[in-house]
């Protein structure tokens, strides 16, 4: 048995020519094949009397490939700085952070419409199936350790900082985030709408046309929105169907939902077998539609209720209703289908914890501006990092790496060594063989089109 945590290998100096984040060079070629960097260049106004050192486009471009190789803060630039062969002349962190400071919101709204029509570029070439766009909003904690970040507060759970909304696709792309306060309301109505009407305005035309509020013309792709149950609410509700959006809403307790499960409880024949993670009828929980038993008078029409039940285990959430060996859960939704169904498709819901989990890791767990204008860019080009990440995962690689998580990745491929090698007047960067993911990297590097 070995103790030892390292083999027995001698180590001499004098080695050269050795370039780190050979993977980040990767996701920059390929962030430079959508085109990116010219976008976000062509979105931000000049400023001052003399034309900057460094492009704009470009700074922005860098630190979106700092953030997806685990930066969070502007001094981690000097990484990329470290390797100019391989990422040309980056911008001091000096610069950097004077970049971000003068990102207000019009530069910043600016920013997002030159993300979206490479965000449609993106869809196009990635191949969009006939079934709906699902989008999730949720929001979270942020803790800051400084009383004077504007716009951080104390928070319902004890602690101090920022309460950030978002809204991602099912398949975790962010498509839009609103820093707040630690002190703004999960449930606020105006933020969740907010928060949809700037992931609608990302997605290509052909999925957004006819969702917009006012649009006036028949929807081209079907749209879903789930919220859990601090969204749940008419008011969203009556916003999801002026957009012509389906909705599924995480239901709260309340007398009526209580009265309906008590009255169809004992009642076999309302209940049927839920459907598990594969598609498989499950042997523990059962879904019911409750709609007649729920007066849904006041919400839109074709709203249905369907609630959830399963045996009870330690460290249940809070249910529906009191119940000493079942668990009750349940949501409003206006779609159509079997209860089985609309609960594994609500189900799914969860997913955004993992995209939230994702964001937090790339940046967004720290703020690291004083000026709240300054975070809340911050913010917006986080999200941004992660959605081109997760483009380059859905475009260049395959196996469990188009489904890896951040650490993963930076582990396995953004800080991968290569060895720069000089022929020809040319510098190569030459991947090493025995590095397990050097097959998709060479792929992923090769100059052909994302």
């Amino acid at each position: 048995m070995q103790a030892s945590s390292t083999c027995d290998v001698r180590v001499e100096g004098g080695g050269g020519q050795v370039a780190a984040h050979s993977g980040l060079f990767a996701l920059g070629r390929f962030a430079d094949g959508l085109g990116l960097g010219e976008a976000l260049s062509a979105a931000v106004p000049p400023g001052g009397e003399r034309a900057p050192s460094h492009d704009r486009g470009k700074v922005l471009a860098h630190l979106l490939l700092m953030l997806a190789g685990g930066g969070e803060a502007c001094s981690d630039i000097e990484h990329l700085r470290a390797q100019p062969v391989l990422f040309g002349e980056v911008a001091s962190d000096s610069t950097l952070y004077r970049t971000l400071r003068g990102l207000g919101p019009d530069v910043v709204e600016g920013l997002l419409g030159a993300v979206a029509g490479v965000r449609a570029g993106v869809w196009e070439r990635r191949g969009e199936g006939s079934g709906p766009v699902v989008l999730d909003i949720d929001s979270t904690l942020v803790e800051v350790h400084s009383e004077n970040k504007q716009g951080a507060a104390a928070h319902f759970k004890g602690g101090f900082g920022f309460h950030p909304m978002l809204c991602a696709t099912s398949e975790g792309e962010p498509l839009s985030i609103k820093l707040r306060a630690g002190n703004a309301a999960a449930n606020d109505i105006c933020d969740h709408i907010e928060v949809l009407d700037a992931a609608i305005a990302q997605l290509p035309a052909a999925v957004a046309g006819g969702h917009r509020e006012g649009d006036g013309q028949a929807p081209l792709r079907e749209v879903h929105l789930r919220v859990d149950a601090a969204g749940c609410s008419v008011g969203i509700a009556e916003a999801c169907r002026a957009r012509n959006i389906g909705f599924f809403m995480t239901a709260r307790s309340n007398h009526q939902v209580e009265a309906a499960i008590d009255h169809n409880r004992f009642d076999a024949g309302a209940w049927q077998p839920a459907l598990g993670a594969g598609g498989e009828p499950s042997r523990r929980a059962q879904v019911a539609d409750l709609t007649d038993s729920v007066d849904l008078s006041g919400w839109p029409a074709g709203t249905r209720f369907i609630a959830r039940r399963e045996p009870l285990h330690p460290g249940a959430q809070r249910t529906l209703f009191d119940s000493g060996n079942r668990r009750y859960r349940g949501f409003y939704t206006d779609a159509e289908g079997g209860p089985a169904e609309l609960d594994a498709h609500m189900r799914a819901h969860a997913r955004i914890e993992n995209t939230i989990a994702d964001l937090k890791d790339s940046g967004l767990k720290r703020m690291p501006f004083t000026d709240y204008e300054a975070n809340a860019a911050w913010a917006q080009l986080v999200a941004l990092s992660l959605a081109l990440v997760r483009w380059f995962q859905q475009l260049r690689l395959t196996g469990p790496l188009a489904q890896a998580a951040p650490k993963r990745l930076r582990w396995q491929l953004w800080h991968a060594p290569a060895r720069l090698v000089r022929s020809s007047r040319k510098q190569t960067l030459r991947l090493l063989d025995w590095w397990p993911t050097t097959p998709q990297l060479l792929h992923a590097c090769q100059p052909h089109a994302p």
